[in-house]
């Protein structure tokens, strides 16, 4: 297995033998059982694993019937699919822990990243803005939209004001710090996207990256 489902708990610091600090964030990872597993058209697959607990009465007849097939006490409040390793096996009801990883591991994880809301250039994308004099109107104005007579619009692209934040983002090149199956948390060097709280997927990576 190569993935694992977490809940993302905070920041701290991990501290080396020889005074070192290392910035870490800490995650709640699994136990994730096998709910499902898919098979696609050209022979690869895929399972699909649970995270958490649903409330029974937040439970529909078709996810009932869904998680049914392997045989969990409690219904999964998050479903993810995570590509299987070529040769690696899985079975419904099989549960995956953190002990798949080991510290030194490149990982990359995937979450929501905070909702900033409708927001403007600067804060949006780091636009200097106007003038800060008297007189000034434009402080944090966008600038010209373009020319008026070619092409006669706004360029497909432009950056301006708008929704910020709260899309899905993976970040890549973190390696894992240390692994604690006892009480099945994984401590990832560096930040992970997302609030606190926030559900990530968390995956080997293999080849390089834009940092590692």
């Amino acid at each position: 297995m190569n993935g694992i489902i977490g809940r993302k708990i905070g920041m701290t610091r991990l501290f080396k033998e020889d005074g070192q600090v290392i910035p870490v964030t800490v995650i709640e990872a699994g136990p994730c059982p096998v709910v499902q597993v898919q098979e696609g058209s050209r022979g690869s697959k895929a399972v699909q694993l649970g995270f958490g607990a649903r409330k029974p009465k937040r439970v529909n007849k078709a996810l009932e019937g869904h998680v049914r097939g392997a045989n969990l006490d409690v219904t999964p409040a998050v479903l993810k699919s995570i590509p299987l390793a070529e040769g690696a096996e899985a079975a419904p009801g099989d549960v995956v822990t953190v002990e798949i990883f080991e510290p030194g591991d490149r990982i990359k994880i995937t979450g929501k990243t905070k909702g900033r809301g409708f927001q403007g250039v600067v804060k949006r994308y780091g636009f200097r803005g106007g003038p800060a004099t008297h007189g000034s109107t434009r402080y944090r104005n966008p600038g010209s939209m373009g020319a008026g007579t070619d092409p006669s619009r706004v360029i497909k692209g432009k950056r301006l004001p708008g929704q910020m934040g709260a899309v899905r983002h993976t970040e890549m090149g973190l390696s894992v710090a240390k692994v604690d199956p006892e009480r099945n948390l994984l401590y990832v060097k560096g930040a992970v996207p997302g609030p606190i709280k926030g559900i990530v997927l968390v995956r080997k990576q293999e080849g390089g990256s834009r940092y590692a």
